[in-house]
């Protein structure tokens, strides 16, 4: 990246940037926004970290937010269905960079620490999700909720979810959307560590202080704030969602009684609320991503990207959502039994374009 363009993204202050003792530390800055990724903050997280990987200097690079209610709710998804319906071509851009980002952070070769206090959803669960340490405070929310929107977890997530604490836990996140708190979090494998919240000035300051993390956080780790009511439905959830179809856990999670049965029936709901084309996407991507390596999953997202972009459920997520906000998506088809396998698979195909390149 040019370093005038680097200058202009930095005047636009969404990312602040701090070389602290032995850190490199990247801070997010778009407090109205709850931190949504723009294309300009993609780049310039991009421009740091190649610059840091070579400098003798930075012994490790600090992700955090200066927001006090979220990490990332996402990529900017607003901007990205705006230029998609205006025909304009950039958009594809937009998702390579973040892809070719979420594999520059995963194949780093310094430790990148991600502090999560607060929301992390989408896109920055790309951002901190393939790091090593990931700690998270009392006020953590983690989801991938992309199919509410008719969109399908990407960023990385096919080949993170399955890698959870299980598959099946990583299929209840991405057909679902389901949130998990802190403690779920810490249960199901996402985040390392637990941090209190009052303490993260504190965690920044020890952590820029040393290039020894390990140390650090063992000072400053404690358990979660609660008990994981997942963790409470672990066996229902690995019963239910371990079935080959989208169709036989819904059946299954509608079958579940005794103490599960409430639990089941939150989660069978939500499902039923999402797009079905997009869940019956995210079961197949998840399952693909459990057999791939990194780049592999990055490959195959950017594919399903093109293809869902061609369809109608992304525009109108969007739309219901987050332009008129009604709530009331019209998905095509409307019904999950009416959802086309065959049509499922096209997803997974090479777009005209070509496949991604990571960089």
């Amino acid at each position: 990246m040019q370093q005038q363009n680097v200058d202009d993204l930095l005047a636009q202050f969404e990312v602040l940037v701090d070389v602290k003792g032995a850190a490199g530390v990247l801070s997010l800055s778009r407090p109205q926004a709850l931190n949504a990724l723009t294309h300009g903050m993609i780049q310039l997280l991009r421009h740091y970290f190649d610059a840091w990987e070579n400098d003798p200097a930075i012994t490790h690079i600090i992700l955090r937010s200066l927001s006090p209610k979220a990490f990332s709710a996402g990529g900017d998804v607003r901007a990205v269905y705006e230029m998609a319906k205006a025909g304009d071509p950039t958009w594809s851009a937009f998702f390579a960079d973040e892809y070719c980002l979420n594999s520059r952070i995963k194949h780093y070769s310094k430790p990148v620490v991600s502090l999560i206090d607060g929301i992390v959803m989408g896109g920055g669960v790309g951002l901190t999700g393939h790091g090593p340490y990931r700690i998270g405070s009392e006020k953590t929310l983690f989801a991938m909720p992309e199919v509410g929107i008719g969109f399908f977890p990407d960023v990385g997530a096919s080949y993170l979810l399955p890698r959870l604490r299980s598959v099946e836990t990583g299929l209840y996140c991405a057909m679902s959307g389901g949130r998990l708190s802190q403690a779920d979090s810490m249960w199901a494998g996402f985040l390392t560590h637990c941090v209190a919240s009052e303490r993260f000035e504190d965690l920044l300051a020890a952590l820029t202080a040393t290039s020894d993390i390990d140390a650090v956080l063992a000072e400053f780790a404690v358990e979660p704030s609660e008990a994981s009511r997942l963790a409470a439905h672990e066996a229902a959830l690995q019963a239910c969602f371990s079935k080959g179809s989208v169709a036989e856990i819904l059946a299954a999670l509608d079958a579940v009684s005794g103490d599960d049965a409430e639990w089941a029936q939150k989660t069978a709901s939500m499902i039923r609320s999402r797009s079905p084309m997009s869940v019956n996407v995210s079961f197949a991507e998840i399952h693909r991503g459990a057999k791939m390596e990194f780049d592999e999953c990055m490959v195959m997202e950017y594919r399903i990207l093109h293809r869902i972009l061609q369809g109608n459920d992304f525009y109108e997520g969007i739309r219901s959502v987050l332009v008129e906000k009604d709530n009331m998506p019209a998905w095509k088809p409307e019904r999950f039994e009416d959802v086309d396998m065959d049509e499922v698979d096209t997803y997974f195909n090479e777009p005209k374009d070509g496949d991604l390149i990571l960089r």
